[in-house]
């Protein structure tokens, strides 16, 4: 159980892991762990509705895609430039001594090759978490993610993603609580 706890205290330092792509834009923050929540929320809302998809991996995918963050850092578009993580490399060690490490590896695998309709949905999951950010943002003023807005758009694979991505464009981030005031 030692692993286990060792791989817990991992996971944890995510909630202090900053995402580094919120530099550029010039505003907004959020944790890796924060991300990973609202991923997976997103997923599972998914899941509801493809119904051909197996909810508990896509869920369960979205829960751990950036859990080798833990070791190889948040890295942007922009580090990736310059930077090649072994992602690999900290996925093997991560889960080397854990009873479950086979089943935990394979799910990132299976995001990181992006091929299954769970991964492709997961990808989604983790574009739109950021369109909303984006969109949030927008609404209150800042013009930055207009600009990046079109790039991200074109990285959802899915017709559900897509489709819910342009609701989320044509909806105001505060209409699910300002309804109440106006009605």
């Amino acid at each position: 159980m030692k692993s286990v706890a060792n791989l817990l205290f991992e996971a944890g330092i995510l909630k202090n892991l900053p995402r580094s792509g919120y530099h550029f834009l010039g505003a907004g923050k959020e944790s890796v762990a924060e991300h990973s929540f609202i991923t997976t929320f997103i997923a599972y809302v998914m899941s509801q509705t493809e119904t051909q998809a197996d909810s508990q991996k896509l869920i369960t995918m979205c829960l751990v895609h950036d859990l080798p963050e833990a070791r190889i850092g948040d890295l942007n578009y922009v580090h990736k430039r310059y930077v090649t993580p072994d992602e690999a490399g900290a996925v093997k060690d991560m889960t080397a001594e854990i009873p479950f490490g086979a089943s935990l590896s394979a799910l990132i695998e299976e995001f990181n090759a992006g091929e299954t309709l769970e991964s492709k949905l997961a990808h989604d999951a983790d574009q739109i978490a950021f369109i909303l950010d984006l969109k949030a943002l927008s609404d209150i003023g800042y013009t930055p993610p207009q600009k990046w807005m079109p790039s991200i758009l074109t990285r959802l694979k899915t017709d559900l993603g897509k489709s819910l991505a342009q609701t989320i464009l044509n909806t105001d981030s505060d209409s699910w609580w300002l309804k109440k005031l106006t009605d």
